[in-house]
């Protein structure tokens, strides 16, 4: 991804690992209010004949609803377990991506790694990494998912650990890994989106002259990432998201099948502008620090 064409990292995977969970959280922070935004459109339901217009309105009318009515500080609802994931997560399934690619391809493969290969390492670098983040992503969803409440009524958590505690005792501890299929599914599929994408694009961009590693080819091909990202995974984001912030769903099938009777099939790309502008500057951000990161890494490592 930011190797040579080989696929060999130039620096340790602790080194890969602490750049990646840096650079997901610090994307994190910048970009969750639209992160709200897209699950809020993602779990509200179809109006039927009679009823009023719907609550959220597009990207930035859903922003300015609940910056309205809840606060500014609720755009930020989900945070903490939205860090916890991308420590996680990010780490994991970035700072994985490039031993899991070279076990692919063979210690002594030499060339450019194949498409096929870098969209395989990376399918498996995102399930197993959301497998172990899954209780992260269950708690940020749950607690973006929670409106405005009743005057006086309380709030179903109080914070992030508190969700954590609560469902473990309410639902039980597997209650943790709610989602977890469709979960791994956008998460396996949205990973291989974004990094066999951006490694693709960006060794492409490369080879055209005039182009070097810099700023503007970093900022193309993570706008890359993001677009084929939402494109491809908007679906199952959306079952995701539903699965997780409503418990009336048996399954994911139940899920898809509902959504689809119910809503109609536009309904998987419910959110779909806030969630590209939500995945294309997430991945325009965390792409760039990621290679800073790593480059002040590079350097710390080589010196000691």
């Amino acid at each position: 991804m930011v190797a040579d064409s080989k696929g060999k990292s130039d620096i340790s995977f602790a080194g890969t690992f602490a750049s990646s969970a840096f650079a997901a959280c610090f994307a994190e922070i910048c970009t969750i209010p639209l992160d709200t935004a897209k699950v809020r459109l993602q779990l509200q339901k179809k109006a039927v004949a009679g009823d009023v217009l719907p609550k959220y309105r597009g990207m930035l009318g859903t922003v300015a609803t609940i910056a309205r009515e809840e606060g500014l500080a609720s755009l930020w609802k989900g945070i903490v377990p939205g860090l916890h994931r991308q420590c996680l997560f990010g780490g994991l399934r970035i700072g994985m991506y490039e031993p899991v690619k070279n076990f692919y391809v063979g210690s002594d493969f030499v060339g450019d790694v194949p498409l096929s290969k870098k969209i395989l390492a990376a399918l498996t670098t995102g399930a197993l990494g959301i497998t172990i983040a899954n209780p992260t992503d269950l708690v940020k969803v749950r607690l973006q998912a929670e409106g405005k409440l009743p005057p006086g009524a309380p709030r179903r958590y109080s914070g992030a650990l508190n969700a954590y505690s609560t469902i473990v005792r309410q639902e039980g501890v597997g209650a943790l890994w709610t989602g977890i299929g469709p979960n791994i599914a956008r998460n396996a599929i949205i990973n291989a989106a974004e990094l066999a994408s951006y490694d693709q694009v960006k060794q492409t961009i490369l080879k055209i002259p005039g182009f070097t590693d810099n700023v503007v080819t970093h900022l193309l091909a993570g706008l890359g990432a993001g677009f084929f990202a939402v494109c491809i995974g908007s679906p199952v984001d959306v079952v995701k998201s539903r699965m997780m912030g409503d418990s009336t769903y048996k399954s994911t099938l139940d899920c898809f099948i509902k959504t689809l009777r119910n809503d109609g099939p536009l309904a998987f790309y419910k959110g779909f502008i806030p969630n590209f502008g939500r995945l294309g500057s997430w991945n325009v951000i965390m792409f760039l620090t990621l290679e800073q990161a790593k480059k002040f890494v590079r350097n710390i490592e080589s010196s000691s």
